[in-house]
């Protein structure tokens, strides 16, 4: 069976698609997966073993869409994410089974529409990603393995030793990313980052990491002129930073897509996240196994956030 997974949006939400894809190859191998994204996780859907073809959503057409979507010779498709341009261009394709969670006017182009409210966030994203897949087979297995991705020994090898000659590194590292591209509802500034930064114990390595579009806060933590601090820049592809993380002792960020790329490849995160039910952890916990997260939320009051602040030093100094 030809089975279309459609999560087009941020990189955080496509990888909370993931365990979704790799349970439904699991099931039947001769189920050809085929994922639509967005162009951002193009090379990265690419990567996983458990997708066997992938379908970009460049165009803001349903039309332009769909004929994409007919030369894949879909059975069936499971739309994770939905807006009315996507629901259309399936239909327009001739999918004969088109299922998806019961939301928006885009539901009335669906063949089977799910109740699923996930606002009362009464499981995470990625199990209510799971929960669609039994709809087209309702004894499947959920489970999946973590890490869900295994990267290439000799690759991760290589490209750590690289990032270390590079920087002069000899110790392990932990790092921090203090961006977040607008996709997350609460985080600590940059300054703040910086003082976390400075509670690191001599045993490890800093490291920031920079994405796309964060030369602002670059530069400022260039500025703070930190003593053995490295700033690195992502270089290359997603898979390759993902392999980078994988050698990492520690990713401390915000509830972004980096701290899910840093949990896909199974690392320890310690992640923060808003103080209310729909971004909170409860319902964009991670796919790695929950004894690798540390979670914690960050309240709009300013005395419970100064104190979550001091609570947080105290963790990092303690590692």
């Amino acid at each position: 069976m030809n089975i279309l997974v459609v999560r087009n949006d941020k990189l955080g939400d496509f990888i909370t698609a993931l365990p979704t894809m790799y349970v439904l190859k699991q099931h039947n191998p001769h189920n050809k997966i085929i994922a639509c994204v967005a162009p951002l996780n193009k090379t990265l859907a690419e990567s996983m073993p458990f997708i066997d073809e992938v379908i970009v959503d460049d165009t803001p057409s349903s039309f332009a869409l769909s004929k994409k979507l007919r030369q894949a010779k879909i059975d069936a498709s499971i739309t994770l994410f939905s807006n009315t341009k996507v629901a259309f261009a399936q239909f327009l394709a001739g999918i004969k089974i088109r299922i998806a969670p019961a939301t928006k006017i885009a539901q009335i182009f669906y063949t089977r529409r799910i109740k699923q409210r996930r606002s009362r966030v009464e499981m995470t994203e990625f199990e209510y990603n799971l929960q669609l897949s039994k709809v087209l087979f309702p004894k499947i297995n959920l489970s999946f393995p973590s890490p869900l991705v295994l990267i290439d020994t000799e690759k991760k090898n290589k490209i750590f030793e690289t990032f270390k000659k590079t920087y002069n590194i000899t110790k392990e590292v932990i790092a921090f990313h203090p961006g977040f591209g607008g996709s997350s509802d609460a985080n600590w500034n940059i300054y703040e980052y910086i003082e976390l930064s400075q509670q690191v114990g001599k045993d490890y390595q800093v490291v920031f990491t920079f994405g796309p579009g964060e030369d602002d806060l670059y530069e400022i933590v260039k500025n703070a002129s930190l003593e053995e601090v490295v700033l690195y820049k992502s270089q290359g592809s997603i898979m390759d930073f993902a392999s980078l993380l994988s050698s990492f002792k520690l990713f401390i960020s915000t509830s972004t897509g980096p701290y899910h790329l840093a949990a896909m490849v199974g690392i320890p995160t310690m992640t923060f996240f808003a103080d209310s039910l729909f971004a909170s952890v409860k319902r964009w916990k991670s796919i790695s196994d929950e004894k690798l997260q540390m979670a914690y939320m960050i309240s709009k009051d300013d005395v419970k956030r100064e104190k979550l602040f001091t609570e947080v030093k105290k963790k990092i100094a303690s590692i």
